[in-house]
């Protein structure tokens, strides 16, 4: 299962929430749309203005929401 985290390099959400993957060593990938604005542009097409967004699977989740993130998780391991 990928799992995406879009984000920019002074968030402090977004830092805080990889922090939060490492932590329980769930493997992501970081698209950094100050790097590339073509990934900024997936945000706004995910229905999202700002970051950070993670995806998991179909599923898109704004904001520092571990609890959900979680879940997500969990749904689609089942």
């Amino acid at each position: 299962m990928k799992v995406i985290v879009y984000s920019r390099p002074h968030c402090i959400e977004c830092n805080v929430l990889k922090r939060f993957l490492n932590d329980y060593k769930i493997e992501y990938e970081v698209r950094d749309c100050a790097e590339n604005p073509a990934f900024l542009e997936d945000v706004k097409k995910l229905g999202f203005l700002g970051v950070p967004v993670t995806v998991i699977g179909d599923t898109a989740i704004q904001g520092l929401k571990p609890d959900a993130i979680l879940e997500e998780l969990k749904k689609q391991k089942a």
